[in-house]
């Protein structure tokens, strides 16, 4: 099994970083034709790197819309960035000492990830609207998410593993020198659903992180009065004529 996970992986973590440049790039691609900012937006380029932060770390324009979607969606979040956090120290060594302060931390936020997973998931149910634009694919993407926290935790609160052996094998996969795996079903289930997660990621709805750099209605500044806006192929347009 340790050569099937380790092929799988890399594998995974290949159609992941090819497929978000691809993505990224097709974004980066994009013309932006007109000045479509939503408002009330900034008039400078400095208030629009702050509307971004805000966007990013806080969900601004969600918190506006919907109080409840925003709170769930914030709480899934939020528990996904310290449960990375928290398995980054698979992949170091020795453990920074910044990264061994916040492991207790990712604990209770594998429960908030669950948490939230399980708002938005009752939400695709329980309002009408919702349930009537949800597909079969936004129900099976957030059970997959779903199935990753359920398993993490079980791996922590149900049936421990040997997690020295398991941080042997991540690191052999960073240095090409393949250690055991542990011979643990829920360590099995666990690799084989995030590798899941990484081969669809970059095709699925899922993938709106980086999209949103890309936005015109974030990222640009609300002075049309002030500069003309004009796409590069619009003034390459204007050139030839």
């Amino acid at each position: 099994m340790t050569a099937f996970f380790a092929a799988l992986l890399y594998l995974a973590t290949a159609v992941l970083v090819g497929g978000l440049a691809y993505r990224i790039l097709g974004y980066a691609r994009t013309p932006a034709p007109l000045k479509i900012p939503t408002t009330p937006a900034p008039t400078t380029r400095g208030g629009v790197v702050l509307r971004m932060v805000r966007e990013v770390a806080l969900f601004e324009s969600l918190f506006r819309s919907n109080l409840w979607t925003w709170a769930f969606g914030w709480l899934f979040h939020a528990g996904l960035a310290l449960v990375l956090l928290r398995h980054l120290r698979y992949f170091v060594e020795p453990v920074w000492s910044w990264l061994a302060f916040v492991q207790p931390f990712g604990v209770y936020g594998g429960f908030a990830m669950a948490a939230g997973l399980a708002g938005l998931w009752a939400r695709r149910f329980l309002v009408p609207r919702v349930r009537y634009i949800s597909t079969p694919s936004d129900h099976l993407m957030i059970v997959l998410l779903l199935a990753i926290a359920g398993t993490g935790l079980a791996m922590k609160y149900v049936a421990h593993t040997d997690i020295v052996a398991v941080k042997a094998f991540t690191l052999g996969l960073l240095y090409f020198d393949w250690q055991p795996l542990p011979a643990d079903g829920l360590v099995y289930a666990h690799l084989a659903l995030v590798a899941l997660l990484m081969l669809i990621f970059p095709f699925s709805k899922l993938l709106h992180a980086p999209g949103i750099f890309f936005s015109p209605t974030r990222n640009q500044a609300d002075d049309p009065r002030e500069t003309r806006h004009v796409a590069p192929w619009a003034a390459r347009l204007d050139q030839e004529a």
